[in-house]
């Protein structure tokens, strides 16, 4: 007879999810243990790494990818990836070790008490088995859960004891939606709006990317001959950004959104949170006069939303389907924004030189994986995303996730057979948040290009202080840090470089490398303008 163990795993392989992601605990090795070839182990030095690579890989596979936490203490340093997981619609399966049964009730060393609750609210579906033997049908149960939508991360605590009892045998393998279509009077009322409006604005977000509806988001643009903005703070790109029709991030603040908006008299939001503001500065939703239609796969998003009437459907195919009923617009298409003027190439570099010289060299086909706070409005002005796939960023406003999300993408490009490069641009007070995913990557020998703006301190954090009148905030430098020689101690290849000839002749080099690369470039310090 199986065990539970064997049900597990044959379950496992069925649903193509051979690759597990983790930082092993002795309430996890009875699982771990004699691991077959078939399946991979992804070592992460830290349980918060482990869940953000895995978030990287899930997102540019497409699929959903398990990772294995050590009870109450790894689940503990998982959480802030955790949120951002949920935040970014992930679809993770998280399994944590639990004591064994035998012992629960005395609550021993390493006890998880409150194994449903301690994950929570950033999980979709949270469970601790009853019985041993509801272990592999828990598992699809959270296979199913996970990848509808909203896609996200689900949580299974299993006691140790559990994998060698035996099973009831290995669950039936079940298909499920992960597409949500439109109601069709709902979605000729929108089409309807739509084709009365006099000036209508778009708003594309995430989940067009991730349903894989750019091409329907361009037709559409281009039908409505409208303006096209990014959601603020957004976790994908999922509109060409070379496109004339583009114009940028919203503000993520009240007052400075709804001004951006003004003069529209109709908004279309698709595939994105009404909005997603930091910081506070008030002022009206929207401009008097507008109105705004939002249109999800998220019914809590929809839910949220202070302004706007709401349509739950698929991204990619509200698109499609409003490219077939809206009419064709007469009115002139938008002209494509005047080109940022060349910035000086003094030493040190500015944000804007160092992004520029990036741009020179940019491989046609990489991904970016950003998380450069006080850095990321120069970077969007020089790096413009023209793929699908092909950016990816933190939704939840923590900090980790950027250097391992890009390892797990690397990983996830080479399983996909695609290998495209994958570019990290980390500041140097994100990188030392997950700095051990260097090691991971040298591992593996992932093609990870990391380059490193360093201004020695949080200036993300001096803006805030700035915008709060609250100065003389303590900790926001960041001295005394020699970035290559720590990533050399992981075993990657590392250097520090000064000026934009040396910066594209380093970052050449890097793309063409077997292994992980990190570029240190000492930038200006200068505090950025917050909104």
């Amino acid at each position: 007879m199986a065990t539970v163990r064997e049900a597990t795993l044959d379950l496992l392989r069925s649903l193509g999810m051979t690759t597990i992601f983790g930082n092993p605990g002795s309430t996890e090795e009875p699982f771990l243990m004699q691991l077959p070839s078939d399946f991979t182990y992804v070592l992460a030095l830290q349980e918060a790494t482990a869940i953000a690579m895995a978030d990287g890989y899930a997102q540019v596979t497409g699929k959903p990818a398990h990772v294995n936490l050590h009870t109450t203490p790894g689940t503990g340093n998982a959480m802030g990836n955790l949120a951002t997981a949920w935040h970014n619609k992930a679809p993770l399966i998280v399994t944590s070790g639990q004591q064994t049964r035998q012992m629960l009730l005395i609550e021993p060393l390493l006890t998880n008490r409150y194994p449903t609750l301690l994950p929570m609210p950033y999980t979709k579906w949270s469970y601790e088995p009853a019985r041993a033997q509801d272990v592999p049908g828990a598992i699809m149960r959270a296979y199913a859960q996970a990848v509808q939508p909203p896609a996200g991360p689900v949580y299974l605590s299993i006691p140790f004891d559990d994998w060698e009892q035996p099973a009831d045998g290995t669950p039936a393998v079940r298909q499920v939606s992960t597409r949500i279509a439109a109601e069709p009077d709902r979605l000729r009322e929108f089409a309807d709006a739509i084709a009365g409006s006099r000036n209508p604005a778009l708003v594309i977000g995430g989940a067009v990317d991730r349903s894989g509806g750019w091409d329907a988001a361009v037709a559409l643009a281009e039908k409505l001959r409208a303006p096209v903005w990014a959601p603020p703070l957004p976790e994908r790109a999922a509109f060409p950004q070379d496109h004339p029709q583009y114009r940028g991030m919203l503000p993520p603040a009240i007052g400075p959104l709804a001004e951006q908006l003004r003069g529209h008299d109709l908004v279309l939001v698709i595939g994105a949170p009404v909005f997603r503001y930091y910081p506070f500065v008030p002022g009206e939703y929207l401009p008097e006069g507008t109105r705004l239609l939002h249109i999800t796969d998220d019914p809590e998003d929809a839910a949220r939303a202070p302004v706007g009437d709401s349509l739950l459907c698929d991204a990619g195919l509200a698109c499609a389907a409003l490219a077939d009923l809206v009419p064709a617009s007469d009115r002139p298409a938008p002209s494509a924004p005047a080109a940022p003027p060349p910035p000086e190439m003094g030493t040190p570099l500015s944000p804007d030189a160092l992004f520029a010289t990036l741009a020179r060299e940019w491989p046609d086909d990489a991904i970016l994986v950003e998380e450069t706070p006080s850095n990321v409005k120069a970077l969007a002005r020089h790096i413009r995303i023209r793929r699908p796939g092909s950016f990816f960023a933190a939704s939840s406003g923590g900090l980790g996730y950027g250097l391992p999300a890009a390892v797990g993408a690397a990983l996830g490009e080479r399983h996909t057979g695609r290998r495209r490069p994958v570019i990290a641009v980390i500041g140097d007070g994100s990188l030392h948040y997950s700095v051990q995913a260097l090691w991971t990557a040298a591992q593996h020998r992932l093609p990870v290009v990391v380059v490193v703006p360093v201004n020695q301190e949080y200036a993300i954090l001096k803006a805030f202080a700035e915008f709060e009148k609250t100065p003389d905030v303590p900790g926001l430098d960041l001295p005394g840090m020699d970035i290559p020689a720590i990533a050399r101690g992981y075993g990657c290849q590392a250097q520090q470089v000064e000026s934009a000839g040396g910066f594209a002749e380093a970052f050449s080099a890097a793309t063409k490398a077997d292994g992980p690369t990190v570029l240190a470039v000492p930038i200006t310090k200068k505090v950025p303008a917050l909104i």
